[in-house]
């Protein structure tokens, strides 16, 4: 048992140091000396008979082997964590580390919020809150829990949807001045401010009914920055395609004008993306089922 248990140990202290990128680092998050780290990782390397880390002057990087091993060693200790909870029953007190990677916006101004309060519920839990509009390479960075806006690009997760955003078209009232525009063929004359990857010179817009059309955008900004999309939007430098989430208190205040009622861009969908092995973790299970209920929420988003 002990020598199971110190394998763990080593397998532990080797994916923080992948984490990290230090040694150092890893021995203070592991509350070991950066010698004890040290060693755990040439033993554990000689028990495996490859190297996992290379080593330069200023930075560490994963082997071939390495990255391999990486992932190996999250779902043993995974698999570790999910029996301890299972043996534990479900009555008793959920503990442990979750990483969570969320959209930058999103994130910040909702997301967050749940998260806390889930902490609040649960005090055992410590959570690693991130914030990322980019794809990530989910083992890599060693996450429990991907929450992503549109589709997600490894088919190796399990993914629950958790809501759809309702995407309308706004500008500032000075950019549309005393136009009447009635359909969205009429965005032609006006700039556009372009939140890429989902909009770029052709956004398609439709109606309840199911009638379809397609706006040719004159881009004057594209971004892949919401909140610079949302700045020139509020200073009239062009209309923007917008969450409602995200633009629901400058429509109340008048700051910002929905320019086609009845018409929307595609709908996104909210997701969570996990791995299969982590799919009976208690408390990664039970955060997942307290931010879909907290999702439909948020203004303009419904459940999928």
């Amino acid at each position: 048992m002990s020598k199971a248990l110190d394998r763990l140990g080593l397998l532990t202290t080797f994916a923080r140091i992948a984490e990290r990128g230090s040694i150092s680092a890893a021995a203070r998050d592991l509350g070991l000396s950066q010698a004890s780290a040290s060693r755990q990782l040439k033993a554990l390397e000689e028990a495996l008979g490859v190297q996992l880390i290379q080593r330069s002057t200023h930075s560490l990087s994963l082997s071939e082997a390495g990255r391999d091993c990486l992932a190996d060693a999250r779902a043993l200790i995974d698999g570790w964590d999910t029996m301890v909870e299972r043996y534990a029953g479900e009555e008793s007190e959920v503990r442990g580390k979750l990483k969570v990677v969320a959209p930058v916006a999103l994130g910040q101004l909702h997301l967050a919020e749940a998260v806390l309060r889930f902490q609040q519920n649960h005090p055992g839990v410590s959570v690693t809150w991130l914030l990322e509009d980019e794809a990530i390479r989910f083992a890599e960075i060693g996450c429990d829990l991907w929450i992503k806006i549109g589709p997600l690009p490894d088919e190796t997760l399990v993914v629950r949807p958790l809501g759809r955003v309702e995407r309308l078209v706004v500008a500032a009232p000075q950019l549309i001045g005393d136009r009447r525009i009635a359909a969205p063929g009429e965005l032609a004359e006006l700039p556009c401010a372009a939140l890429e990857p989902f909009e770029a010179a052709s956004i398609p817009l439709s109606q309840a009914d199911g009638t379809v059309e397609t706006v040719n955008a004159s881009v004057a900004l594209a971004t892949n920055n919401i909140f610079a999309a949302h700045k020139a939007a509020r200073l009239g430098i062009g209309y923007a395609v917008m969450p409602r989430w995200f633009v629901e208190r400058e429509l109340k205040a008048g700051d910002l004008v929905d320019v086609l009622p009845g018409w929307r861009a595609k709908p996104l969908t909210i997701n969570a993306a996990y791995l299969p092995s982590r799919r009976q973790t208690r408390r990664l299970r039970r955060l997942i089922d307290h931010i879909a209920a907290a999702v439909p929420a948020i203004p303009g988003v419904s459940r999928p």
